[in-house]
């Protein structure tokens, strides 16, 4: 009922399917009612090979998607992925050369936000001393790029055409340049995803810059509001708000995106032709970013020091 009234509401904007044989595909962040699991079902059910990770139990994102999509089987694959642990990511990584070898678009979906409520009032500081949204959504997001370069390149030699996706948000509009290097802000748990999603950007454009001409693409994207599990896990540990939204959920699950209309600015980044390489879209078309992302001097300065720090972690 919810689904056919939405339908009536409200009619978003969908991304034409593409004939995908033969083509391979890595998507993080795929636990069940998520924008990353609409994904790959969508691209595995346009032919694609699609590899798929979450933070834990990535075989039962398996087996649910084999459910889904049976003619998929063969084409399927998975594995644990812990973004803010260098050594899952390396793991991560020379297993995937080493069993599937090739790879030509990698969309790095997976993401954290976490106290919604903003009552952490000190930075949550990852085991290596990183505030846990940069160490997530742009460190670990860097690392495992950086390390799949060299696939996504032989591919984009070979076809022309081998694409990274980074998942970020309209709250990169939150994030400051000038505190990247020296933060003066009081903490605040929705500044710091702010700040890991403008990085995110910046790292958009940096990558289109440095590999742009080779026939490697990079995209940004907002995927829009959209109902998935993240709010849940955002806002655990208030008995009163967990007991409004159980309440409120038929609303909610209304107004918001549906995780399959919330992946299709992804699933347009990844296959459509024709995109312009190095910006930001959002509903499936491009869209204006933050005026913080035009500044090429932070974005080199970011450059050198994630590089530095990938040497620190390699």
């Amino acid at each position: 009922m919810i689904a056919q009234l939405r339908a009536v509401l409200f009619r978003k904007p969908r991304t034409p399917m593409q004939a995908l044989h033969g083509r391979t595909f890595i998507v993080t962040g795929c636990a069940a009612n998520s924008i990353g699991y609409a994904t790959a079902k969508a691209l595995l059910e346009w032919g694609a090979e699609v590899t798929i990770t979450r933070r834990s139990d990535s075989q039962r994102t398996v087996q649910a998607l084999a459910s889904e999509v049976p003619t998929a089987k063969d084409r399927l694959f998975a594995r644990d992925l812990e973004l803010a642990d260098a050594i899952s990511v390396k793991s991560f990584a020379a297993w995937y050369i080493a069993e599937r070898k090739t790879l030509d678009v990698l969309i790095n979906n997976a993401g954290i936000h976490l106290d919604l409520l903003s009552r952490w009032k000190e930075p949550n500081l990852t085991l290596d001393q990183h505030e846990i949204h940069w160490r997530t959504n742009y460190l670990g997001t860097s690392q495992l790029t950086h390390a799949l370069l060299p696939l996504l390149e032989h591919s984009a030699a070979s076809t022309g055409d081998a694409r990274i996706v980074n998942v970020i948000s309209m709250l990169h509009s939150r994030g400051k340049n000038s505190e990247f290097f020296t933060p003066s802000r009081p903490y605040n748990s929705w500044d710091a995803y702010g700040q890991s999603k403008l990085a995110l950007l910046h790292f958009t454009k940096a990558l289109q810059q440095h590999y742009g001409d080779t026939g490697l693409t990079a995209y940004c994207l907002h995927p829009g509001e959209v109902y998935t599990n993240i709010a849940a896990r955002g806002l655990s540990g208030n008995p009163v708000i967990e007991g409004v939204r159980n309440f409120l959920w038929p609303i909610e699950k209304l107004v918001l995106m549906t995780a399959e209309e919330g992946a299709q600015t992804s699933l347009l980044c990844a296959t459509a032709p024709n995109l312009v390489g190095g910006e930001y879209y959002r509903d499936c078309r491009l869209a204006e970013a933050s005026a913080e992302a035009e500044d090429k001097t932070v974005r080199q300065a970011l450059w050198k020091e994630n590089q530095e720090w990938l040497a620190s972690v390699s």
